[in-house]
């Protein structure tokens, strides 16, 4: 099966843009949940028109036509020294035990470090203690515990744009205290020869967990970013059973090549449709958010007959 066959665009993307918010730049690189039929809901990355970068949360009946509240969302915190920066970005939502799970960039003067905060009806969120201190710019939560604990995937970084980039697995038994940092996977040539990133909450299924990540190379014009599929062990997490050699999709549309950072594909959310389909929701060009749609079951077995 080749890769163009697996997933397919919407026709109709992007099915964001900062036309959705007066005031936005952009809106790009979002997270988006399924709460029941008919109700979809999202921790939306916009980037104002002052340039900082702020979480707003939007609402939508079909995924596709969406509502996004005008103001920035309600993150509140019990401790002063923890707080959303005015450089909020790049979100990840993950269902965990009835509770909804955000993670987002949360750079501040120090670097890039990992946000943390939860919610139940997205009205209000709790702010809890940054999982990760900087430098660290990617993180997504698994829908279950393992081993009796919470774990994550994510990616350390620096305070630049991160000429580097491995996907490392670590728990922690109370959402505040991190370790057993397992190295995952790194760079391997060609589309993902200079970094790769964790995306949307990894995928349960019979064959492992399924991780639709990021890749990054750099050509003499610049940076481009690919989407990437693995199964990774269900027990073991850090344990690569397969990982994709050739892309499932590359910026080859307009709205994916031209932007405020042209020739980008970057996955950030995945819903489960009817009929064994998936949801791909992937920021554009850092300037909006489109989606494509596949079988699982293409998906796990393009990646295992595309594998390294």
């Amino acid at each position: 099966m080749a890769n163009e066959t697996v997933f397919k665009r919407y026709a109709g993307n992007p099915v964001v843009t900062a036309r959705a918010l007066p005031g936005a730049n952009s809106i790009h690189n979002s997270a988006i949940v399924k709460r029941g039929e008919g109700d979809y809901a999202g921790v939306f990355r916009v980037d104002e028109l002052s340039m900082d970068f702020v979480l707003h949360v939007g609402f939508s009946r079909d995924g596709i036509r969406w509502d996004i509240d005008p103001g920035p969302a309600q993150i509140r915190s019990s401790h002063p020294d923890v707080f959303v920066t005015d450089h909020s970005y790049d979100p990840r939502l993950t269902l965990l035990e009835g509770t909804y799970y955000l993670t987002w960039c949360n750079a501040g003067p120090q670097g890039p470090k990992i946000g943390f905060a939860t919610t139940k009806d997205f009205k209000t969120f709790t702010q809890g203690e940054d999982l990760l201190p900087p430098a660290n710019r990617n993180c997504v939560v698994f829908p279950r515990t393992i081993e009796g604990k919470y774990a994550i995937l994510h990616r350390p970084s620096d305070r630049g744009h991160t000429p580097f980039g491995d996907i490392f697995y670590a728990t922690s038994p109370d959402f505040e205290h991190w370790g057993c940092h397992r190295f995952v996977f790194g760079p391997m040539g060609g589309w993902q020869g200079l970094k790769v990133g964790p995306g949307p909450a990894p995928i349960e299924t019979e064959d492992g967990w399924l991780l639709i990540y990021h890749g990054v190379w750099r050509s003499c014009n610049g940076y481009l970013y690919y989407i990437g599929g693995a199964l990774l062990d269900l027990d073991k997490p850090w344990k690569v059973l397969y990982r994709t050699k050739d892309y499932l999709l590359s910026p080859t549309e307009s709205y994916e090549r031209v932007g405020d950072v042209p020739n980008v594909c970057f996955p950030s959310a995945a819903v489960m449709e009817p009929n064994d389909t998936l949801r791909l929701y992937y920021g554009c060009a850092d300037t909006c958010v489109s989606m494509a749609e596949a079988k699982l079951s293409d998906v796990i077995e393009f990646v295992k007959n595309h594998s390294f």
